[in-house]
């Protein structure tokens, strides 16, 4: 468990180690044991000082920018490149540095076929198959803009060898199973001129639960009846699944109305905006969320309130052994994936901090400075 006092400075993003540590041998026994190819997706973790790690057992990396192809390319062998839209400025840096290219429209393929060089080109088609609850997150929603619907898609394109599909977030293997034969029923006819399939992210592999003997069974089954297509998945999150949090400080504490609010250094639309998107309410170390506040024990309401001037930003209701005080520090639990990538710089807010601690000792990586704010206007 971190000492949130070893922190140098806060706010601050910190990896631990160990527990990172651990999901890449989990990914890389799998990757090892299975007739499929894991690779990283940079759009929901991009601490690239530990990507030569990742890289250990992830056999390639996926880019939606010309920006992350670059990044990627540095650290691993094979660069998937995916983007709803292609910059036209950007396309031939993207297909150079890229192995695979998927495109989102037949229209966007035929604009850039002839421009791929070596790379295989792929297809995104919708799978109609929802299981995310949360719109925001589901590119199964009806009138998606991502992916091709089989209805309007008669004939593969000659040059397209894969299909790409993307339709989970933090889902099983249950899920997984299920998109693997919704895209079998809507695009089975296809198969047989395929060289791979990509299932996308939202792979949750590494968290606790995860039914890992159906998601084995599911991709050997799988390669005894299409053994000719190599079957891809890109997870971002599993990689670095509760190997990471966020340390900030209580500044001050504000009373209003019968709700007593501890206010951060931190700033969720800032820092956290999924907390605020999806919503969700973070968990803390050392508190209790409250989801009914008629079932409360006794005690002060207490909500978390972000630096920033924002009215909505906070989250809560949480229940602490006892009340906080100004200087001491919160922890949120689970905060690498999908956070540091989304963080802004609203109201002039620094980012965090970005951490290591490993084998006790705390590592700074990233400070960052008025520079850094000044650097990204004009």
């Amino acid at each position: 468990m971190l000492d949130a006092t070893i922190v140098t400075h806060t706010p601050a993003f910190v990896l631990e180690y160990e527990a990172f540590q651990r999901n890449l041998e989990l990914i890389r026994e799998l990757q090892q044991e299975l007739p499929c190819t894991f690779l990283f997706a940079l759009k929901g973790f991009g601490m690239h000082r530990v990507f030569a790690e990742i890289a250990t057992c992830a056999q390639g990396a996926t880019a939606s920018s010309l920006n992350e192809a670059r990044l990627a390319s540095e650290f691993f062998p094979s660069v998937h490149a995916y983007a709803p839209v292609y910059q036209k400025d950007e396309f031939d840096a993207i297909a150079k540095l890229s192995s695979h290219i998927t495109f989102n429209s037949v229209d966007q393929y035929t604009r850039y076929k002839d421009r791929l060089g070596s790379s295989l080109a792929g297809l995104r088609v919708n799978p109609k198959y929802e299981v995310v609850e949360t719109a925001l997150y589901d590119p199964c929603s009806p009138g998606s803009r991502l992916g091709v619907n089989p209805t309007n898609l008669e004939e593969l394109p000659a040059g397209i060898t894969g299909l790409h599909v993307h339709n989970l977030c933090e889902s099983g293997a249950r899920e997984m199973k299920g998109t693997l034969a919704a895209v079998e029923n809507l695009y089975g006819h296809f198969f047989s001129r395929l060289k791979w399939l990509n299932l996308g992210g939202g792979h949750l592999v590494t968290q606790k639960g995860y039914d890992l003997k159906l998601f084995k069974d599911t991709v050997l089954s799988f390669n005894r009846k299409y053994p000719h297509i190599e079957l891809i998945f890109e997870p971002g999150a599993a990689y670095v699944w509760e190997t990471g949090v966020l340390v900030s400080e209580i500044l001050d504490i504000v009373v209003s109305d019968g709700i007593t609010t501890l206010m951060l250094d931190t700033s969720f639309t800032a820092h956290m905006p999924d907390c605020l998107e999806m919503p969700y309410t973070p968990k803390v170390r050392g508190a209790s969320i409250v989801t009914d506040q008629s079932k409360a024990n006794t005690g002060p309401r207490i909500r978390l309130g972000g630096a920033s001037c924002l009215a909505g930003d906070w989250v809560g209701d949480y229940q602490f052994p006892s009340i906080p005080k100004i200087g001491d520090r919160l922890v949120f639990s689970d905060m690498m994936h999908y956070t540091m990538v989304k963080t802004t710089m609203f109201n002039g807010i620094a980012h965090p901090d970005i951490g290591i601690i490993r084998d006790g000792s705390y590592e700074v990586i990233k400070h960052f400075s008025y520079e850094d704010y000044t650097n990204r206007l004009s």
